[in-house]
């Protein structure tokens, strides 16, 4: 299925019936990397699978903010008329979800934020350098992206009045400190750290993502 949103012609896949989940996937992905997620959640919820602005089935587009990503989540959020919709965002997804609780408080009904950081330095090292060295020889807006931004403050994430499930691998690819703060600053926000898992082990094609956070999903 396509939504219009902000000029933009977003893919999206819904299946299942209940309270509205929205999947966000991580940078140079698409909606399928929660194939098994969508199968589990949609036997008690409609999921909403979203492929990002130039992204899997999404118009391209010449450049990349996290903030534009967000407006778009936003603005099909209020074109489908879903009420208060939980989020669950991976890596950049996560970004996105923070953003949009952060600026459209009344929209999101729950976050759950896997992967994420604050800024491009909570990326590990070895992984931005390699990043750098990738978008020197083949310049990438995706990478430009995760090289730049975002810039997220602790301050700012106590706004977010959303109940918020923060997760993260225990190998993952994000500094654990930067994912423990994000956890610290969001008011009431529980962490859940998975043992042995990298950045995407736990939610590309997994059946373990569900079970992360099935009980908070049920509130």
């Amino acid at each position: 299925m396509y939504a219009i949103v902000n000029g933009l012609k977003l893919f999206y896949h819904k299946e299942g019936s209940g309270r509205p989940v929205i999947l966000l996937h991580g940078n140079g992905e698409d909606h399928t990397i929660f194939d098994v997620a969508i199968r589990d959640l949609a036997r008690s919820y409609t999921v909403y699978a979203l492929d990002s602005r130039a992204h899997g089935k999404s118009d391209p587009v010449p450049s990349l903010t996290y903030r534009e990503m967000a407006g778009d989540v936003a603005a099909f959020i209020r074109q489908q008329g879903l009420e208060k919709p939980a989020l669950v965002g991976f890596s950049d997804g996560g970004v996105v979800a923070l953003l949009v609780a952060l600026r459209w408080p009344d929209l999101p009904g729950r976050l759950v934020v896997a992967g994420a950081n604050m800024t491009p330095a909570g990326i590990k090292q070895p992984w931005r350098t390699l990043m750098r060295v990738q978008n020197r020889i083949s310049p990438d807006p995706k990478l430009e992206l995760m090289l730049t931004q975002p810039h997220l403050a602790g301050w700012q994430l106590t706004g977010i009045t959303a109940p918020t499930l923060v997760l993260a691998g225990e190998k993952d690819l994000i500094d654990e400190g930067q994912t423990r703060r994000i956890a610290r600053s969001i008011p009431g926000a529980k962490l859940l750290i998975l043992p042995g898992e990298t950045h995407g082990s736990y939610v590309v094609h997994s059946d373990k993502l569900y079970p992360a956070m099935a009980n908070f999903l049920r509130g």
